[in-house]
């Protein structure tokens, strides 16, 4: 068996003393080393060293294949770094990785938390509203951020949303010897931004945050009435039964709100939507909730376009079910994934029925009235019944 032809080392901002025997050997050795131009500096490497490629790409680190070659990285490379990324494009004989502390194992050793208890993200190329569903009053979170501006841009972004109480460090060059921690408050951040890399962490001060719970509010979403309304959205979601990791087929997605609380859960959605204006709204959701990495957006008809998205673990169609899209769908889905489809015409609740007798499964009626004024007196508003249609292939 060969020895490994590249070697993937974390570095820190202590430099070659933080490093162990094994990294030294491999940089000593190597023929060319990769790493951004501070990882460069830190190890002392010149004329072999190559900086990363504008815009970042991994393709010039294969081009070596064979060869003695390095990567630098900050600290962990498989965490938010670049060892990932090159591991899954590589068999496991060809590589080999010399993680040196995270960042955040750094942050929280100097903060005193207990690092199994707070969030950490890396949202160096990422919006803030990557956050938003982590932000429940009392969490505590670490982030990787793109440069030393950041600081004052999340703390604004904090404040407008009410999160201004909330405590900020800023944690700059951990390890070595510029490292400077600072605390401040959210909404009376006034610090000049410092030369990187830097973390920030958080310790949210501020409204209660996201439910986890399914059936969020109506008004939390922007949509044009074409919405799974909420008490049918937690019926939906439950039989639905999200797990982290699942893919969700949503049809005629409206507003996107079933896709959002999927996402939520942990999961990851295709929302499908024919109009423009509604696709719309649906990007606009998932932004706002900072779901943009877990909710492709496709404007299309179904059953037309399905063929071309991957096999999802469930499937949500909230109106427009016809005997055409279900052999569609049901043709490529596979054994045990979950189907919902809801209805509100006569037609569709007939194709339902016959369904429900072909493959089994369950199907309700379910009927909700609101209490509204009559006059001086308050009475029963009804809304138009659903009927929801759910099996396991």
């Amino acid at each position: 068996m060969h020895d490994p032809w590249l070697t993937v080392i974390g570095i820190g901002e202590d430099g070659l003393a933080g490093l162990s025997d094994a990294s030294r050997k491999a940089l000593a050795e190597a023929e060319t080393v990769f790493g951004g131009e501070r990882h460069l500096a830190l190890a002392g490497i010149a004329d072999r060293g190559r900086p990363w490629p504008a815009p970042f790409e991994t393709d010039c680190v294969l081009a070596c294949r064979g060869r003695p070659t390095v990567v630098l990285a900050s600290g962990d490379p498989s965490w938010y770094g670049v060892g990932a990324s090159l591991a899954e494009r590589l068999s496991k004989s060809e590589w080999i990785a010399h993680p040196a502390p995270s960042t955040f194992s750094l942050a929280s050793a100097r903060l005193g938390w207990r690092l199994e208890s707070v969030v950490c993200l890396g949202i160096h190329a990422a919006p803030f509203e990557r956050l938003v569903p982590h932000l429940t009053h009392g969490a505590r979170i670490i982030c990787l951020v793109r440069d030393g501006k950041a600081p004052g841009d999340l703390a604004k972004w904090l404040t407008a949303r009410g999160w201004g109480d909330s405590r900020l460090w800023t944690l700059t060059a951990l390890g070595g010897p510029r490292e400077s921690v600072a605390q401040y408050r959210a909404d009376s951040y006034a610090a000049d931004g410092g030369a990187g890399p830097v973390a920030i962490a958080l310790e949210t001060n501020g409204p209660h945050g996201v439910p986890r719970s399914s059936g969020l509010s109506d008004a939390l979403f922007v949509h044009d009435g074409q919405i799974t309304k909420r008490p049918m959205r937690a019926l939906a979601l439950s039989t639905l039964a999200p797990r982290s990791g699942d893919r969700l087929w949503d049809i005629g997605a409206g507003s996107g709100s079933i896709s959002v609380e999927w996402a939520l859960c942990g999961g990851t959605a295709i929302a499908i939507e024919a109009r423009s204006n509604r696709v719309a709204n649906i990007r606009s959701n998932a932004a706002t909730f900072g779901l943009t990495h877990r909710i492709a957006i496709v404007e299309g008809i179904a059953p037309d376009i399905l063929s071309r998205l991957e096999t999802p673990q469930a499937v949500f169609i909230g109106g427009g079910l016809d005997a055409r899209m279900f052999d569609s769908v049901w043709s490529r889905i596979e054994p045990r994934a979950r189907l919902v489809a809801h209805a509100v015409t006569l037609e569709t609740e007939a194709l339902l029925s016959d369904l429900h007798q072909r493959h089994g499964g369950e199907l309700m009626r379910i009927e909700i009235a609101h209490a509204g004024h009559l006059g001086r007196y308050r009475s029963w508003e009804a809304v138009r019944p659903v009927v929801q249609w759910s099996a396991v292939k």
